[in-house]
């Protein structure tokens, strides 16, 4: 198949043009008209993405996180980026970003994560002006409130979270969630306003857990873990549309981060 036919499915469900003015998603390495066999989906493009795609044979690798956010000045290895995109130059493997618009496209990131938490009536949190139903961050509700700390506990269950840093809990129970996938510190006072009892997302700094002032709970589960089901999104998208192409979730997509526990 053309990369582009392929793309053009990706881009139906979450269009180019609501991605951020700082993004850079879309075909980064390869040519629309390209052809390709098989899809390899990860979050990110590293050394071990790039040789899972060569071993399995994948020639397109479509990640949730772009390789490139600035310019390259030269290709010449010197780190794991340059390295990547000069590999995948010369092996003929094209690389395709799915972030921001997928991040605010409606059914987007952070309403599977929420489905995956059993957060029901979904509402955006920062409605997008670019299109009605889409935006960042989502709140609903519960079928039934459960106590803080049991849905503290889901929330690793779900995710494979193997640290979740929370705030002073507010509520012994909770029953309405918010919930934004990546960096989502700008919306807590979204999820306040709109009457959240907890606030799940990532990459919060030390002031973050009190700005909440006990009105609600904040929850930290990783931005890996917040974003890893953009592979479930995306595999679901082409799965489902063409169903003669080979499509691989990476089974070496893997958080950047350890963690050291006593």
């Amino acid at each position: 198949m053309k990369i582009k036919e392929i793309t053009d499915i990706i881009e139906a469900f979450a269009p180019l043009s609501l991605q951020e003015s700082y993004d850079n998603s879309g075909l980064i390495v390869g040519r629309p008209n390209d052809e390709v066999h098989k899809a390899l989906l990860a979050v990110d493009v590293t050394d071990e993405v790039m040789d899972e795609a060569e071993r399995e044979g994948c020639d397109i690798i479509i990640t949730h996180h772009p390789i490139l956010f600035h310019p390259l000045k030269r290709l010449n290895s010197a780190n794991m980026v340059e390295r990547c995109v000069e590999r995948a130059i010369r092996q003929g493997i094209a690389l395709y970003a799915c972030h921001t618009n997928l991040d605010s496209t409606e059914n987007g990131m952070s309403w599977r994560l929420a489905a995956m938490l059993g957060v029901e009536n979904l509402e955006v949190l920062q409605p997008s002006a670019a299109a009605e139903q889409c935006g960042f961050g989502v709140v609903g509700t519960l079928i039934e409130p459960i106590p803080t700390e049991k849905f503290l506990q889901r929330l690793m269950e779900v995710t494979g979270a193997k640290v979740v840093r929370h705030s002073d809990i507010a509520t012994p129970n909770v029953s309405r969630v918010a919930v934004c996938t990546g960096s989502g510190a700008f919306l807590i006072g979204e999820a306040r306003n709109a009457g959240a009892e907890i606030y799940v997302t990532a990459d919060l700094k030390y002031n973050d857990f009190m700005t909440p002032d006990g009105a609600l709970t904040v929850a930290d589960i990783g931005h890996f873990e917040s974003e890893y089901c953009a592979i479930e999104i995306l595999f679901d998208i082409l799965s489902k549309k063409i169903l003669t192409f080979a499509v691989r979730k990476s089974e070496c997509s893997r958080n950047p981060i350890s963690y050291l526990t006593k």
